[in-house]
């Protein structure tokens, strides 16, 4: 497993350089505007390099029970990517992305339908199963939402793939493969080399939206086999800081789709505070967030008030 991570680390960190060149040599490129946090042209498509390793990285490590299941959910990722990238080069309408990204869950929603409820009960199978793709379509958006400083989503992907990793060793009845949370953050540590402040290169939604589609199952599978509190924790300050942000646009009756710069850690970058400070501010709480959804399995309801207080405290320090 580990020989495995390590091998796709070097494969991600070689292949972004590569996309590097081919972004700048073609001059695609993301251009500072009113809505921007970076300065200067940027190349963007780095998630080129890193859902490539990823599936390729996925495809070898999967069990055996779960292979069929692995290749729907990597074929979706393909797709999600393929349309991203087109989105990248030419804007596409809101129903065009949202529609490709309901192709891509839809499928994969199969497996849970005979495996737990993800809901824990609290809704009829039905209502759990719709509720489980309304669940996962807002994590794959928020997590592009978020996608807004250097650094900050390979931070995220590679806490929520490493504390996946974590848990699914310590509860070998979660029923998913650590393999495939180490290998997950295996990548974005490759790509976060290229990514840290000041970025030479960005995700783009080709990379943001299939990563948070690929984060978004393992998390769910982490609930629908009981682990619903773990599934919670590790991705809490990026579920505070979108949908808190969310909802007071809507409140404000602003388009919640268009892109801005409201949410907690843009602000923080507004207020002064750096790019690699906010994110490495982000990566500690999440290491926190990590050992929470570690207790979690022992005692989730002191757990989840913990991580809630955490990502109170990093909200209020973001904002200040």
């Amino acid at each position: 497993m580990f020989l495995s991570a390590a091998t796709v680390l070097i494969a991600s960190l070689i292949a972004t350089g590569v996309v590097w060149y081919f972004l700048r040599r073609h001059a695609i490129l993301d251009h500072p505007n009113a809505r921007s946090s970076h300065a200067s042209p940027v190349p963007r498509g780095g998630g080129l390099a890193v859902i490539a390793i990823l599936v390729c990285a996925w495809a070898y490590v999967a069990p055996m029970a779960m292979q069929l299941e692995i290749w729907v959910v990597l074929l979706a990722a393909v797709l999600l990517a393929t349309v991203s990238w087109i989105d990248d080069l030419r804007s596409l309408s809101p129903i065009t992305r949202l529609l490709a990204q309901a192709a891509g869950v839809l499928p994969a929603l199969i497996w849970f339908a005979d495996s737990g409820l993800v809901f824990q009960g609290l809704l009829p199978p039905p209502l759990d199963l719709a509720a489980s793709a309304l669940a996962w379509l807002w994590f794959v958006n928020l997590f592009n939402f978020m996608d807004g400083i250097d650094a900050i989503s390979a931070v995220e992907a590679i806490s929520i793939g490493g504390g996946v990793a974590l848990i699914a060793s310590l509860a070998p009845a979660s029923g998913l493969d650590p393999a495939l949370g180490l290998t997950l953050a295996a990548a974005a540590i490759g790509f976060l080399v290229w990514n840290w402040p000041p970025a030479k290169i960005f995700l783009g939604d080709v990379g943001s939206v299939p990563l948070g589609f690929l984060l978004g199952w393992l998390l769910l599978k982490l609930a629908a086999s009981g682990y619903w509190a773990p599934a919670l924790i590790l991705p809490l300050y990026y579920l505070a800081d979108a949908t808190i942000t969310l909802v007071l646009r809507a409140a404000r009756r602003e388009p919640v789709w268009q892109a801005h710069r409201q949410h907690y850690y843009q602000r923080a970058v507004q207020r002064g505070r750096s790019h690699g400070r906010v994110s490495a501010a982000i990566a500690a709480a999440n290491l926190l967030l990590a050992a929470l959804a570690v207790l979690s399995l022992t005692q989730p309801w002191i757990a989840l008030g913990l991580g809630g207080l955490v990502t109170a405290i990093l909200l209020v320090w973001l904002s200040r």
